[in-house]
């Protein structure tokens, strides 16, 4: 009984004075409409190669609900008043990777992947240590040329092939 007191007292106060009040981040009007959720939203895209992208928006949603239900598929990654950062995995590579990236070795003899082709431009990714000696003639050129990356496919395929040869694998033996 005294909660519906509080409530009809509320309600009173909102016709009386015409002030809003916050209701989970929805503002409730003098006419008891409720305002839509306004949110700044930063949606988070991991892709397989470690890249992560990000999108900012601004959003409005009726109710939580409905923005949660909008975003069924993303984890929340921070949730504030007035914002919210959500976090997909994407299998799949970056674009960056699909657009520019290529495997190769570096200085030191470690695999790779450039953003451009390798030995000049930036080192975007590095993995194991090449042992170059056990290395056929043919693999050193396609490493020195640089093997484009264009699906994910082809990014783990690379990568698999070049496992054996990792300087890594001699203590094991």
């Amino acid at each position: 009984m005294k909660r519906k007191a509080a409530v009809l007292g509320a309600v009173f106060f909102i016709f009386l004075f015409g002030a809003e009040v916050v209701v989970c981040g929805s503002a409730m009007d003098a006419g008891g409409q409720m305002d839509p959720l306004r949110l700044k939203v930063t949606l988070e895209k991991v892709y397989v190669d470690g890249e992560v992208s990000q999108e900012h928006s601004d959003v409005s949603a009726a109710s939580w609900e409905e923005f949660w239900a909008r975003y069924k598929d993303w984890s929340a990654v921070d949730v504030g008043r007035e914002s919210v950062v959500l976090r997909k995995h994407v299998e799949d590579i970056s674009p960056l990777l699909k657009a520019n990236g290529y495997f190769g070795l570096n200085d030191e003899g470690v695999l790779a992947i450039f953003n451009g082709k390798p030995p000049y431009s930036q080192i975007i990714q590095s993995f194991f240590q090449i042992d170059v000696k056990k290395l056929e003639s043919r693999k050193q050129v396609e490493l020195q040329k640089g093997i484009p990356i264009r699906t994910r496919d082809r990014y783990m395929e690379v990568l698999e092939s070049f496992k054996p040869y990792s300087a890594c694998d001699e203590s094991r033996n």
